[in-house]
């Protein structure tokens, strides 16, 4: 009698003290069975073979899951699995945001969500030391894994894809898998996991809590914009002394200097050698940095969201030792000569045996290594202008493929790898539509195409080259002569010609 006793008082302590409580969390977990389907960048008309993967979402209000985008990129099938529940319910992506990488997914049957309740995010940032609670499907096994850490660290820091944010490192277990797992103080999330240390023992990072409200509010309308950034300018920390007494800064004074603009003066209020000196209220250090608070210092960029209004950001400047107050324009995307493809596919256009593609920041860093010196010695001028921004709206570097298709029409040209286009019949080309109108509308006996550099001169008969072209796709096995993007451009001139 006296154990029965002992054990009932025993359990209902640790019922009381929360030791046999039920986690509330858990049932907000799900795993996501991924089928990725990555663009093949050699071969722009397919796709590579299909991978299988895993990650970690949370159920969050309106019957959405929110997860990493690097989880749900390039997917052709996603399943759900909610937290102990064998049966797998078809997803759909909602929203994806590679530069956060963010992704916001949902279940076709809107049962899967019942009895399932919505985790909410943390209204304030955690403090350094404060104890995290990791959950998600790390690889290992298929039950869900909860870890413990701490907060260590918050900086503003760039991320893939042209991003910055918000980024909170946590001391805690994390693998493969754990990818778009909620960190949780308090019962709220404070993060979601989307990346490790690879080098380091139990060193992970997360994006903080408000840079996944700023996303969800951002797409509340339906469309993912971005966020709004200066790009106008390169700046630089001004801690080294000479740089200082050149600036005419005294001890204890801060800001960043202009470097140099990236666009025309016409176009942006500051000037080289500027000192910002402040973002709105917030006065900026010799490193760049605001306070946020007591005890914790950012990048002044991250206020740049926070302040923006109307498209520009006020800044107070020290220019030859007048202060200044001025509005920078801010943009949500930076508008590079070489696109990042985020969740696209490639674009492309086959004619006779020559294939031809945009450049895009993906496409180079795969080729530049094995082929950069063979590009700088032919005078290609990408190498060098992979950071670039356009010149004008519209501008992409179009290039050929890996190499021409055998066929009796490409016979005894030299191997042209991603030889940069410069221009179709004397024409300089734009972008890819514009190449695909001038090779629609040319006239006479013959096509010439010029490339940048040091190549040969590509000269074809022009009937010819639609004359094979059928031939020339059905031996390589590609089923579309263009991407889809590029149909309305093509038949541009059979419309006419049946108006005619």
């Amino acid at each position: 009698m006296r154990l029965r006793v002992c054990i009932v008082w025993t359990m209902c302590t640790l019922a009381s003290t929360g030791v046999l409580a039920k986690d509330s969390v858990t049932d907000s977990l799900v795993k996501l069975h991924v089928t990725q389907r990555s663009p093949d960048l050699v071969r722009p008309w397919t796709k590579a073979n299909s991978v299988k993967t895993s990650g970690s979402g949370v159920i969050i209000d309106g019957h959405r899951i929110l997860t990493n985008a690097h989880v749900v990129l390039h997917a052709s099938q996603v399943f759900l699995q909610a937290n102990q529940s064998t049966e797998k319910v078809t997803g759909k992506v909602l929203f994806i945001a590679p530069d956060l990488d963010l992704a916001i997914v949902t279940a076709e049957d809107e049962s899967f969500f019942e009895g399932r309740k919505p985790l909410s995010l943390a209204k304030a940032l955690p403090n350094i030391k404060d104890t995290v609670n990791v959950y998600g499907y790390p690889e290992g096994g298929d039950q869900l894994s909860i870890t413990e850490g701490i907060i260590s660290r918050i900086e503003y820091a760039r991320l893939s894809y042209d991003g910055a944010a918000l980024r909170i490192q946590v001391d805690a277990a994390l693998n493969p898998g754990n990818s778009g797992g909620p960190a949780v103080v308090d019962g709220k999330i404070v993060g979601l996991v989307f990346s490790k240390i690879s080098q380091a023992d139990n060193i992970g990072y997360l994006i903080a809590a408000e840079e996944i409200a700023r996303f969800l509010d951002d797409v509340a309308d339906g469309t993912y914009d971005g966020k709004p950034a200066i790009r106008a300018a390169w700046f630089q920390t001004t801690e080294n002394e000479a740089l200082r007494d050149r600036l005419g800064l005294k001890r204890g004074d801060g800001g960043l200097m202009v470097r140099d603009l990236r666009v025309a003066e016409d176009d942006c209020p500051l000037r080289r050698w500027d000192v910002i000196t402040h973002i709105g209220q917030h006065k900026i250090d010799q490193q760049g940095d605001v306070e946020v608070r007591d005890d914790l210092r950012l990048n002044f960029i991250y206020l740049v969201p926070q302040l923006a209004a109307n498209g520009t950001v006020p800044l107070k400047i020290l220019r030859d030792g007048e202060t200044l107050d001025v509005n920078v324009d801010v943009t949500n995307s930076i508008d590079r000569l070489m696109p990042f493809l985020g969740n696209d596919y490639p674009r492309y256009f086959i004619h006779g045996p020559m294939l031809f593609t945009p450049m895009t920041q993906e496409l180079a860093t795969k080729m530049l290594g094995p082929l950069e010196m063979y590009m700088r010695y032919y005078g290609n001028s990408v190498p060098s202008r992979q950071y670039d921004r356009q010149d004008y709206p519209g501008e992409e570097l179009v290039v050929l493929g890996y190499r021409l298709f055998p066929h009796e029409t490409s016979k005894g040209y030299d191997s042209v790898s991603f030889a940069l286009v410069e221009k179709i019949n004397g024409t300089k080309v734009k972008n890819l539509a514009h190449l695909v109108e001038l090779i629609r509308d040319a006239k006479g006996e013959y096509l010439t195409v010029t490339l940048c550099g040091r190549y040969e001169l590509l000269v074809f008969h022009r009937q010819e080259l639609f004359d094979v072209t059928e031939e020339i796709l059905a031996d390589e096995g590609i089923r579309n002569q263009f991407s889809d993007d590029l149909k309305e451009v093509w038949e541009g001139k059979k419309k006419d010609d049946k108006q005619e």
